[in-house]
């Protein structure tokens, strides 16, 4: 982790303000079939994040992938009380977008992920992505 806080900028796709550590895939998630929406662990065989839970999280990841179901599965995360705190994406799709919005998660897009590591802790704000 830095001690130096960093600014990054996004494009909002929900608006909102969360903070928390952030859990990093240089992977794109599929929420159906790769993110139980029970326990908020991705379950997903060989994906980087197999086995983490995404709960509470700042989940940094490129972009979704896979079925539009993906955006409900967002939304029972959310109903069980086990979404993340907030997503990043480099860009943002469909499924993850309409996911973010119904289930109230803030999000953004068009950030330098790679500035991002796990365990930073992050703060969105808007469009301002703060790393600690």
């Amino acid at each position: 982790m830095s001690t130096v806080e960093r600014r990054l900028k996004g494009r909002v796709i929900k608006a909102g303000r969360a903070s928390g550590l952030a859990l990093v895939s240089r992977e794109p998630i599929s929420f159906l079939g790769g993110v139980d929406p029970e326990t908020a662990c991705v379950i997903e065989v060989g994906h980087d994040l197999e086995g983490q839970s995404i709960a509470g999280r700042i989940l940094v990841f490129p972009s979704g992938k896979g079925s539009t179901v993906g955006s409900y599965i967002i939304y029972r995360l959310a109903r069980n009380g086990v979404a993340p705190a907030a997503i990043i994406n480099s860009e943002s799709e469909p499924i993850v977008a309409v996911g973010a919005i119904i289930a109230g998660i803030p999000m953004v897009d068009q950030v330098d992920i790679s500035q991002i590591v796990t365990g930073d802790r992050v703060t969105i704000d808007g469009e301002t992505v703060i790393i600690d």
